[in-house]
């Protein structure tokens, strides 16, 4: 017992010395110490079950980081090998992106063809239940964890979706995810239409490519580039694409902790269209990167966006190892769009709010209506 208490007493003195000296009086840490440690203790003694200390200690470590913002967390030894190691034929995923939201686990977007996408899943969707194990109260990486699997195997989750009284259920197969970044087709014509599904360190390059190749078609009049259920990516391609469309001015800015860390990124003259039409479509699936994009491209009035209200992920995080070889995942800076307005929590805002009609709805499928729309849009 006298063990467990000098345990947490060590712990809580490593994550808030630096505390100590510049937010609060030692009286005042040290009384939180010894409040927590009572608490824990009262634990130990009388909790219905055996506590696994080590255990206890991951999920308080974890409690401090996921009381800044559903980014940060944290990341055991294993875990971090997990997301740190390829683990190509041996694991096999749904098809996700997910995210924290109070305390519950949160579809940011599924990604196209997975098996996710094509049982259902959708964005915004609250994951309550994996394997018929309740998931509000665990981590992010514990969530994630439980979702891993042979491929071939099949998982049960259950979902709370928004206008839906009963939750949801879907049975999934792991598979092998593979993503195709950038896919194009011509539509009606005249239309170069550009699906980008995320923001890989080859994406501006394919983009770059496709472009080039409508260029040579010259039926091709207007563009449209699809951001639906891109969770984002690396913001450095989120940059290079956003700069294909414009001449000039602000992208995007960065703002941290440190003003001497502020950073902001800048479009070089040239315009890859050439000031031809473009469209954007844009909904809850898009984050991060996606936003990125589509926000400057909305402040620059260079694109006209179609769809849904996006994520409203605007932060940045960094994974920092730490010395037990487990790690962190801290954010450390926020996305500031071309207008000044900060992306997290709010969004981006189409120009032209148009809802999925029916839940059959796929993208770049018949029952695109968002599509169909865009594309009245551009040709009468």
């Amino acid at each position: 017992m006298i063990r467990f208490k000098s345990l947490f007493l060590v712990f809580f003195f490593l994550i808030f010395n630096t505390l100590i000296t510049k937010s609060f009086s030692n009286d005042n840490i040290y009384k939180k110490i010894d409040l927590f440690s009572e608490v824990l203790d009262k634990i130990n003694k009388q909790y219905v079950d055996v506590v696994d200390q080590s255990d206890v200690m991951d999920s308080a470590i974890n409690g401090v980081l996921q009381s800044l913002d559903p980014y940060s967390a944290y990341m055991s030894p294993e875990m971090f090998e997990n997301m740190a190691t390829e683990t190509s034929g041996e694991f096999g995923g749904l098809g996700i992106e997910v995210g924290m939201e109070a305390g519950v686990v949160k579809v940011i977007s599924p990604i196209d063809n997975s098996p996710a996408y094509r049982v259902g899943v959708k964005a915004g969707d609250y994951i309550v239940k994996i394997n018929n194990i309740q998931v509000q109260g665990k981590s992010l990486a514990e969530a994630v964890e439980l979702m891993r699997g042979p491929v071939g195997s099949d998982i049960e989750i259950t979902v709370r979706r928004r206008g839906e009284r009963k939750a949801l259920s879907f049975t999934i197969t792991r598979e092998i995810i593979q993503v195709a970044s950038v896919k194009s087709e011509i539509k009606d014509k005249n239309v170069g239409y550009i699906r980008l599904t995320s923001f890989n360190e080859n994406s501006s390059k394919q983009i770059e490519e496709k472009i080039k190749e409508f260029k040579k078609n010259k039926n091709i009049q207007h563009y449209i580039l699809d951001l639906r259920n891109n969770p984002g990516g690396l913001l450095s391609q989120a940059i290079k694409i956003s700069d294909f469309f414009l001449e000039n001015g602000e992208i995007v800015s960065t703002k941290s902790r440190k003003e001497t860390e502020n950073r902001k990124w800048f479009a070089k003259k040239g315009d890859i269209l050439n000031g031809d039409t473009i469209l954007v479509l844009i909904n809850y699936g898009s984050a991060s990167a996606s936003e990125i994009v589509a926000g400057a491209l909305k402040d620059h009035k260079r694109a006209i966006l179609i769809g849904d209200r996006t994520y409203g992920k605007g932060s940045v995080q960094s994974i920092i190892p730490l010395n037990n070889k487990g790690a962190i995942r801290l954010t450390v800076s926020k996305y500031y769009l071309p207008s000044g307005d900060s992306i997290s929590e709010v969004g981006v805002i189409p120009d032209f709010e148009i809802a999925e009609e029916t839940d059959l709805f796929r993208i770049n499928t018949n029952t695109d209506n968002q599509l169909d729309f865009a594309l009245k849009l551009l040709n009468g």
